[in-house]
């Protein structure tokens, strides 16, 4: 175990003092800059519109250009650092952490952080004061010693990152400051957490990846549905083999948020509803796609290949607004092109397909569909249900009770976990502290933020090349042909 008295040690592949502006300058301007989702295609010609214009007279990309410019995007540059597939935490008896962004998630979630026991959060960050203090309240409550609270402004975060004696971040920040605050952990030499999703760009995604090689730090998308009882069920009954050879799998994030959106209350600003100005196509894959990658090995063993999306209309959000904002409400002056409900189909390496949708604009219950289907059975969700050979032979779901043996350790030892989301939220920290204590590989990294992410950019330009298939990058670079260790995690000895 390291002395967790000393500060995080400097990243060695970087100058001593290397900060954001060291970065760019080692960066190729040209190297990954094709697709960039919310501002259009830069240098393919395909005219995919402005950042925020919420226009949707946008000029249609043809399939040969989508196709070029994602192909481009996703052809692997050369390696700067060294895989970090399979590594380890340094291991530590305490974990020290910072939190960035403490609105609706992050307020919430430092409830976890002090819930799990050899965590102390040692600093709080959102330009809201009022809500930094308010984090800074519960951690004095929780025991622990005053943290020091960044406030001054919306870079404050960086000040944070800069500290000697944190060893994680965890942001939780509108969606187009994920980027800049993982890059500036990793620069500091801290591991960092990001919920969803990682990046908004292929771009990024490739320059966290490459972050993480060269710095020696993990870089993880917190996907907390992952860690739900039935997707961690599910998982250990498909590595057993109980539904054969797999064939296809399916997720989703299909919550109706049109009266949060339109909350001036619930989000900070308008945020989240901007982005349906901006983009077509998958705003929010993580939820659906992690978990089927999962159970399907993906980047262990097999790789997401290709994508093709196709979106709806974009009628609802428009609508919702008719029917309930009033006239000169700011929502008035904006452009709605982010299709109702998109469908995308992945293919992986070995020929399985998985499907995922995305729907936060028209009226249905919540669902993330989580199926999973083989040679010898298929579980859905939502409602659960399960029809396995041999057990089933007559045409009728079965009760997915029956199989709680398959629970995975984390649910058998904490039955009744706290925090929300049916605590998937509790187990994922609890389970990410672990690994950093012990010194454990974590149960998912940079490559897996990066694909689960991927379909955010990539749906967009299929769907403006009516369902153009296009590639998805091989972020590990070959590794995903060698088997190694995931989700499906075997208990540590404490």
């Amino acid at each position: 175990m390291n002395d967790d008295a000393r500060p995080a040690p400097e990243p060695q592949d970087l100058p001593p003092h290397g900060g954001a502006a060291d970065e760019a300058a080692r960066q190729d301007p040209s190297r990954r800059s094709v697709l960039w989702t919310t501002a259009g295609v830069a240098g393919a010609g395909l005219g995919l519109g402005a950042l925020g214009t919420g226009s949707a007279s946008a000029t249609e990309a043809t399939a040969p250009q989508a196709l070029s410019a994602a192909e481009a995007a996703a052809a692997a540059p050369a390696r700067q650092g060294r895989t970090m597939a399979g590594v380890r935490f340094e291991g530590r008896s305490t974990i020290r952490v910072g939190i960035v962004g403490l609105g609706n998630r992050g307020g919430s979630m430092i409830d976890l952080f002090l819930a799990v026991p050899g965590v102390q959060v040692k600093a709080v960050c959102d330009p809201v004061r009022d809500k930094a203090e308010k984090a800074a309240a519960k951690v004095t409550a929780a025991g622990q010693p005053a943290p020091t609270v960044y406030a001054k402004g919306e870079d404050d975060y960086e000040n944070l990152c800069k500290r000697g004696d944190l060893d994680f971040v965890y942001v939780a920040t509108p969606w187009e400051l994920h980027f800049p605050m993982a890059k500036a952990a990793m620069l500091n030499g801290k591991h960092v957490g990001v919920e969803c999703p990682i990046a908004m760009r292929l771009e990024e995604l490739w320059q966290l990846v490459d972050l993480s090689e060269r710095t020696r730090r993990h870089c993880m998308q917190l996907e907390n549905c992952c860690y739900g009882k039935n997707e961690m069920r599910v998982l250990r009954m498909a590595h057993a083999g109980l539904f054969g050879d797999l064939l296809h799998g399916a997720g989703a994030y299909n919550h109706d948020l049109r009266e949060l959106m339109f909350d001036p209350d619930y989000y900070e600003g308008p945020w989240r509803r901007l982005w349906h100005t901006r983009l077509r196509g998958d705003l929010y894959p993580n939820h659906g796609f992690g978990p089927v990658a999962n159970y399907m090995d993906v980047n262990r063993g097999d790789r997401a290949v290709s994508i093709t999306s196709i979106g709806t209309p974009a009628l609802s959000l428009a609508e919702y607004r008719k029917e309930h904002m009033p006239a000169g409400d700011p929502s008035w002056k904006e452009s709605y092109i982010g299709a109702d409900r998109t469908i995308s189909l992945v293919q992986t390496a070995k020929g399985r397909v998985i499907r995922l949708e995305h729907d936060v604009s028209s009226p249905h219950p919540y669902s993330r569909i989580n199926s999973l289907g083989g040679t010898r059975g298929v579980f859905e969700d939502y409602p659960e249900r399960i029809y396995l050979e041999p057990t089933n032979t007559n045409h009728r779901w079965d009760d997915f009770k029956k199989y709680a043996e398959w629970d995975h350790w984390l649910w058998k030892e904490h039955a009744n976990p706290p925090g929300g989301h049916g605590g998937m939220d509790y187990m994922m920290i609890f389970r990410l502290m672990q690994c950093m204590r012990l010194g454990l590989v974590p149960d998912f990294d940079v490559y897996d933020a990066a694909t689960w992410t991927a379909p955010v950019p990539l749906s967009h330009l299929s769907i403006k090349a009516k369902g153009a298939p296009l590639p998805i990058p091989d972020f590990t670079r070959g590794e995903w042909r060698k088997a190694r260790s995931g989700m499906d995690s075997e208990k540590p000895a404490e």
